[in-house]
């Protein structure tokens, strides 16, 4: 199946660029036209100038670990053989948060403030995640 046709998850016009762009492994960012800040959720008004005049512009996927927690029960299936799981807010260089997973580091060794990259991985058939990995 061409990878254009595989189904999106919670897809609606507000997030599909998000979606396609994990499929070709970008991190895209709403972005305002108006007000030019960078933002998530994507919309479909910016939050800050109430405008929807948005667009979408590749990130640089790395930021820092402002928060993170480990999870003990499955709560989305494509993890349910990596339990325990961490999951994190990452702040983005360019402003906004991320919840993802953090890969190749152990949970007892992750800091707030540790500083990460984005990673794409094929989670199932039809999804592919963006995760972070510490900056070597």
């Amino acid at each position: 199946m061409d990878i254009s046709q595989k189904p999106l998850p919670r897809m609606t016009p507000d997030t599909e660029p998000f979606w396609q762009g994990c499929r070709r492994y970008e991190l895209l960012l709403a972005e305002c036209n108006a007000c030019t800040k960078v933002h998530l959720p994507p919309g479909p008004v910016c939050p800050f100038c109430f405008s929807d005049d948005l667009g979408w512009r590749q990130a640089s996927g790395r930021g820092s670990v402002s928060a993170w927690t480990v999870v003990h029960k499955e709560w989305f299936a494509a993890f349910k053989d990596d339990l325990p799981y961490n999951a994190a807010q990452i702040e983005l260089e360019e402003g906004p948060r991320l919840a993802a997973n953090l890969i190749g580091v152990d949970n007892d060794k992750i800091t707030v403030g540790m500083a990460v990259e984005v990673t794409f991985d094929d989670v199932t058939d039809d999804v592919t995640l963006p995760r972070f990995r510490p900056l070597s």
